[in-house]
């Protein structure tokens, strides 16, 4: 586990397209301890499965660099993920429509 702990930095999910930088203070097989340096307010050490680090650093500029390069790169996408969303939302309605058409259709033949 020597290896691990010589990359005490790690990214941690927040939410999508985002993560926090988070201080490993320890760590066992199965999970982590440590703080997140960025709040406001640094509370009691936090405990964590290890499956929530997303990627490990050796430094805290590290692990930030690799932060703002995530978020770059999720940006790229957002355009396509709003025309996806758009076309999600026009064959709603065309499903949604279709429905009603149908009752309606049945109403109108009893």
């Amino acid at each position: 586990m020597s290896d691990r702990i010589e990359r005490p930095w790690a990214l941690m999910r927040h939410h999508a397209g985002w993560a926090d930088v988070f201080h490993i203070d320890s760590e066992t097989a199965d999970s982590i301890t440590g703080f997140y340096p960025d709040r406001e307010t640094v509370g009691p050490p936090v405990n964590y499965s290890t499956r929530a680090v997303l990627a490990r650093f050796g430094s805290l500029e590290a692990a930030r660099e690799a932060r703002e390069g995530a978020v770059s790169e999720w940006r790229k996408h957002d355009a396509g993920v709003r025309d996806a969303e758009a076309a999600l939302r026009a064959a709603e309605k065309l499903r949604e429509d279709a429905w009603l058409n149908c009752l309606r259709d049945a109403a109108n033949r009893s």
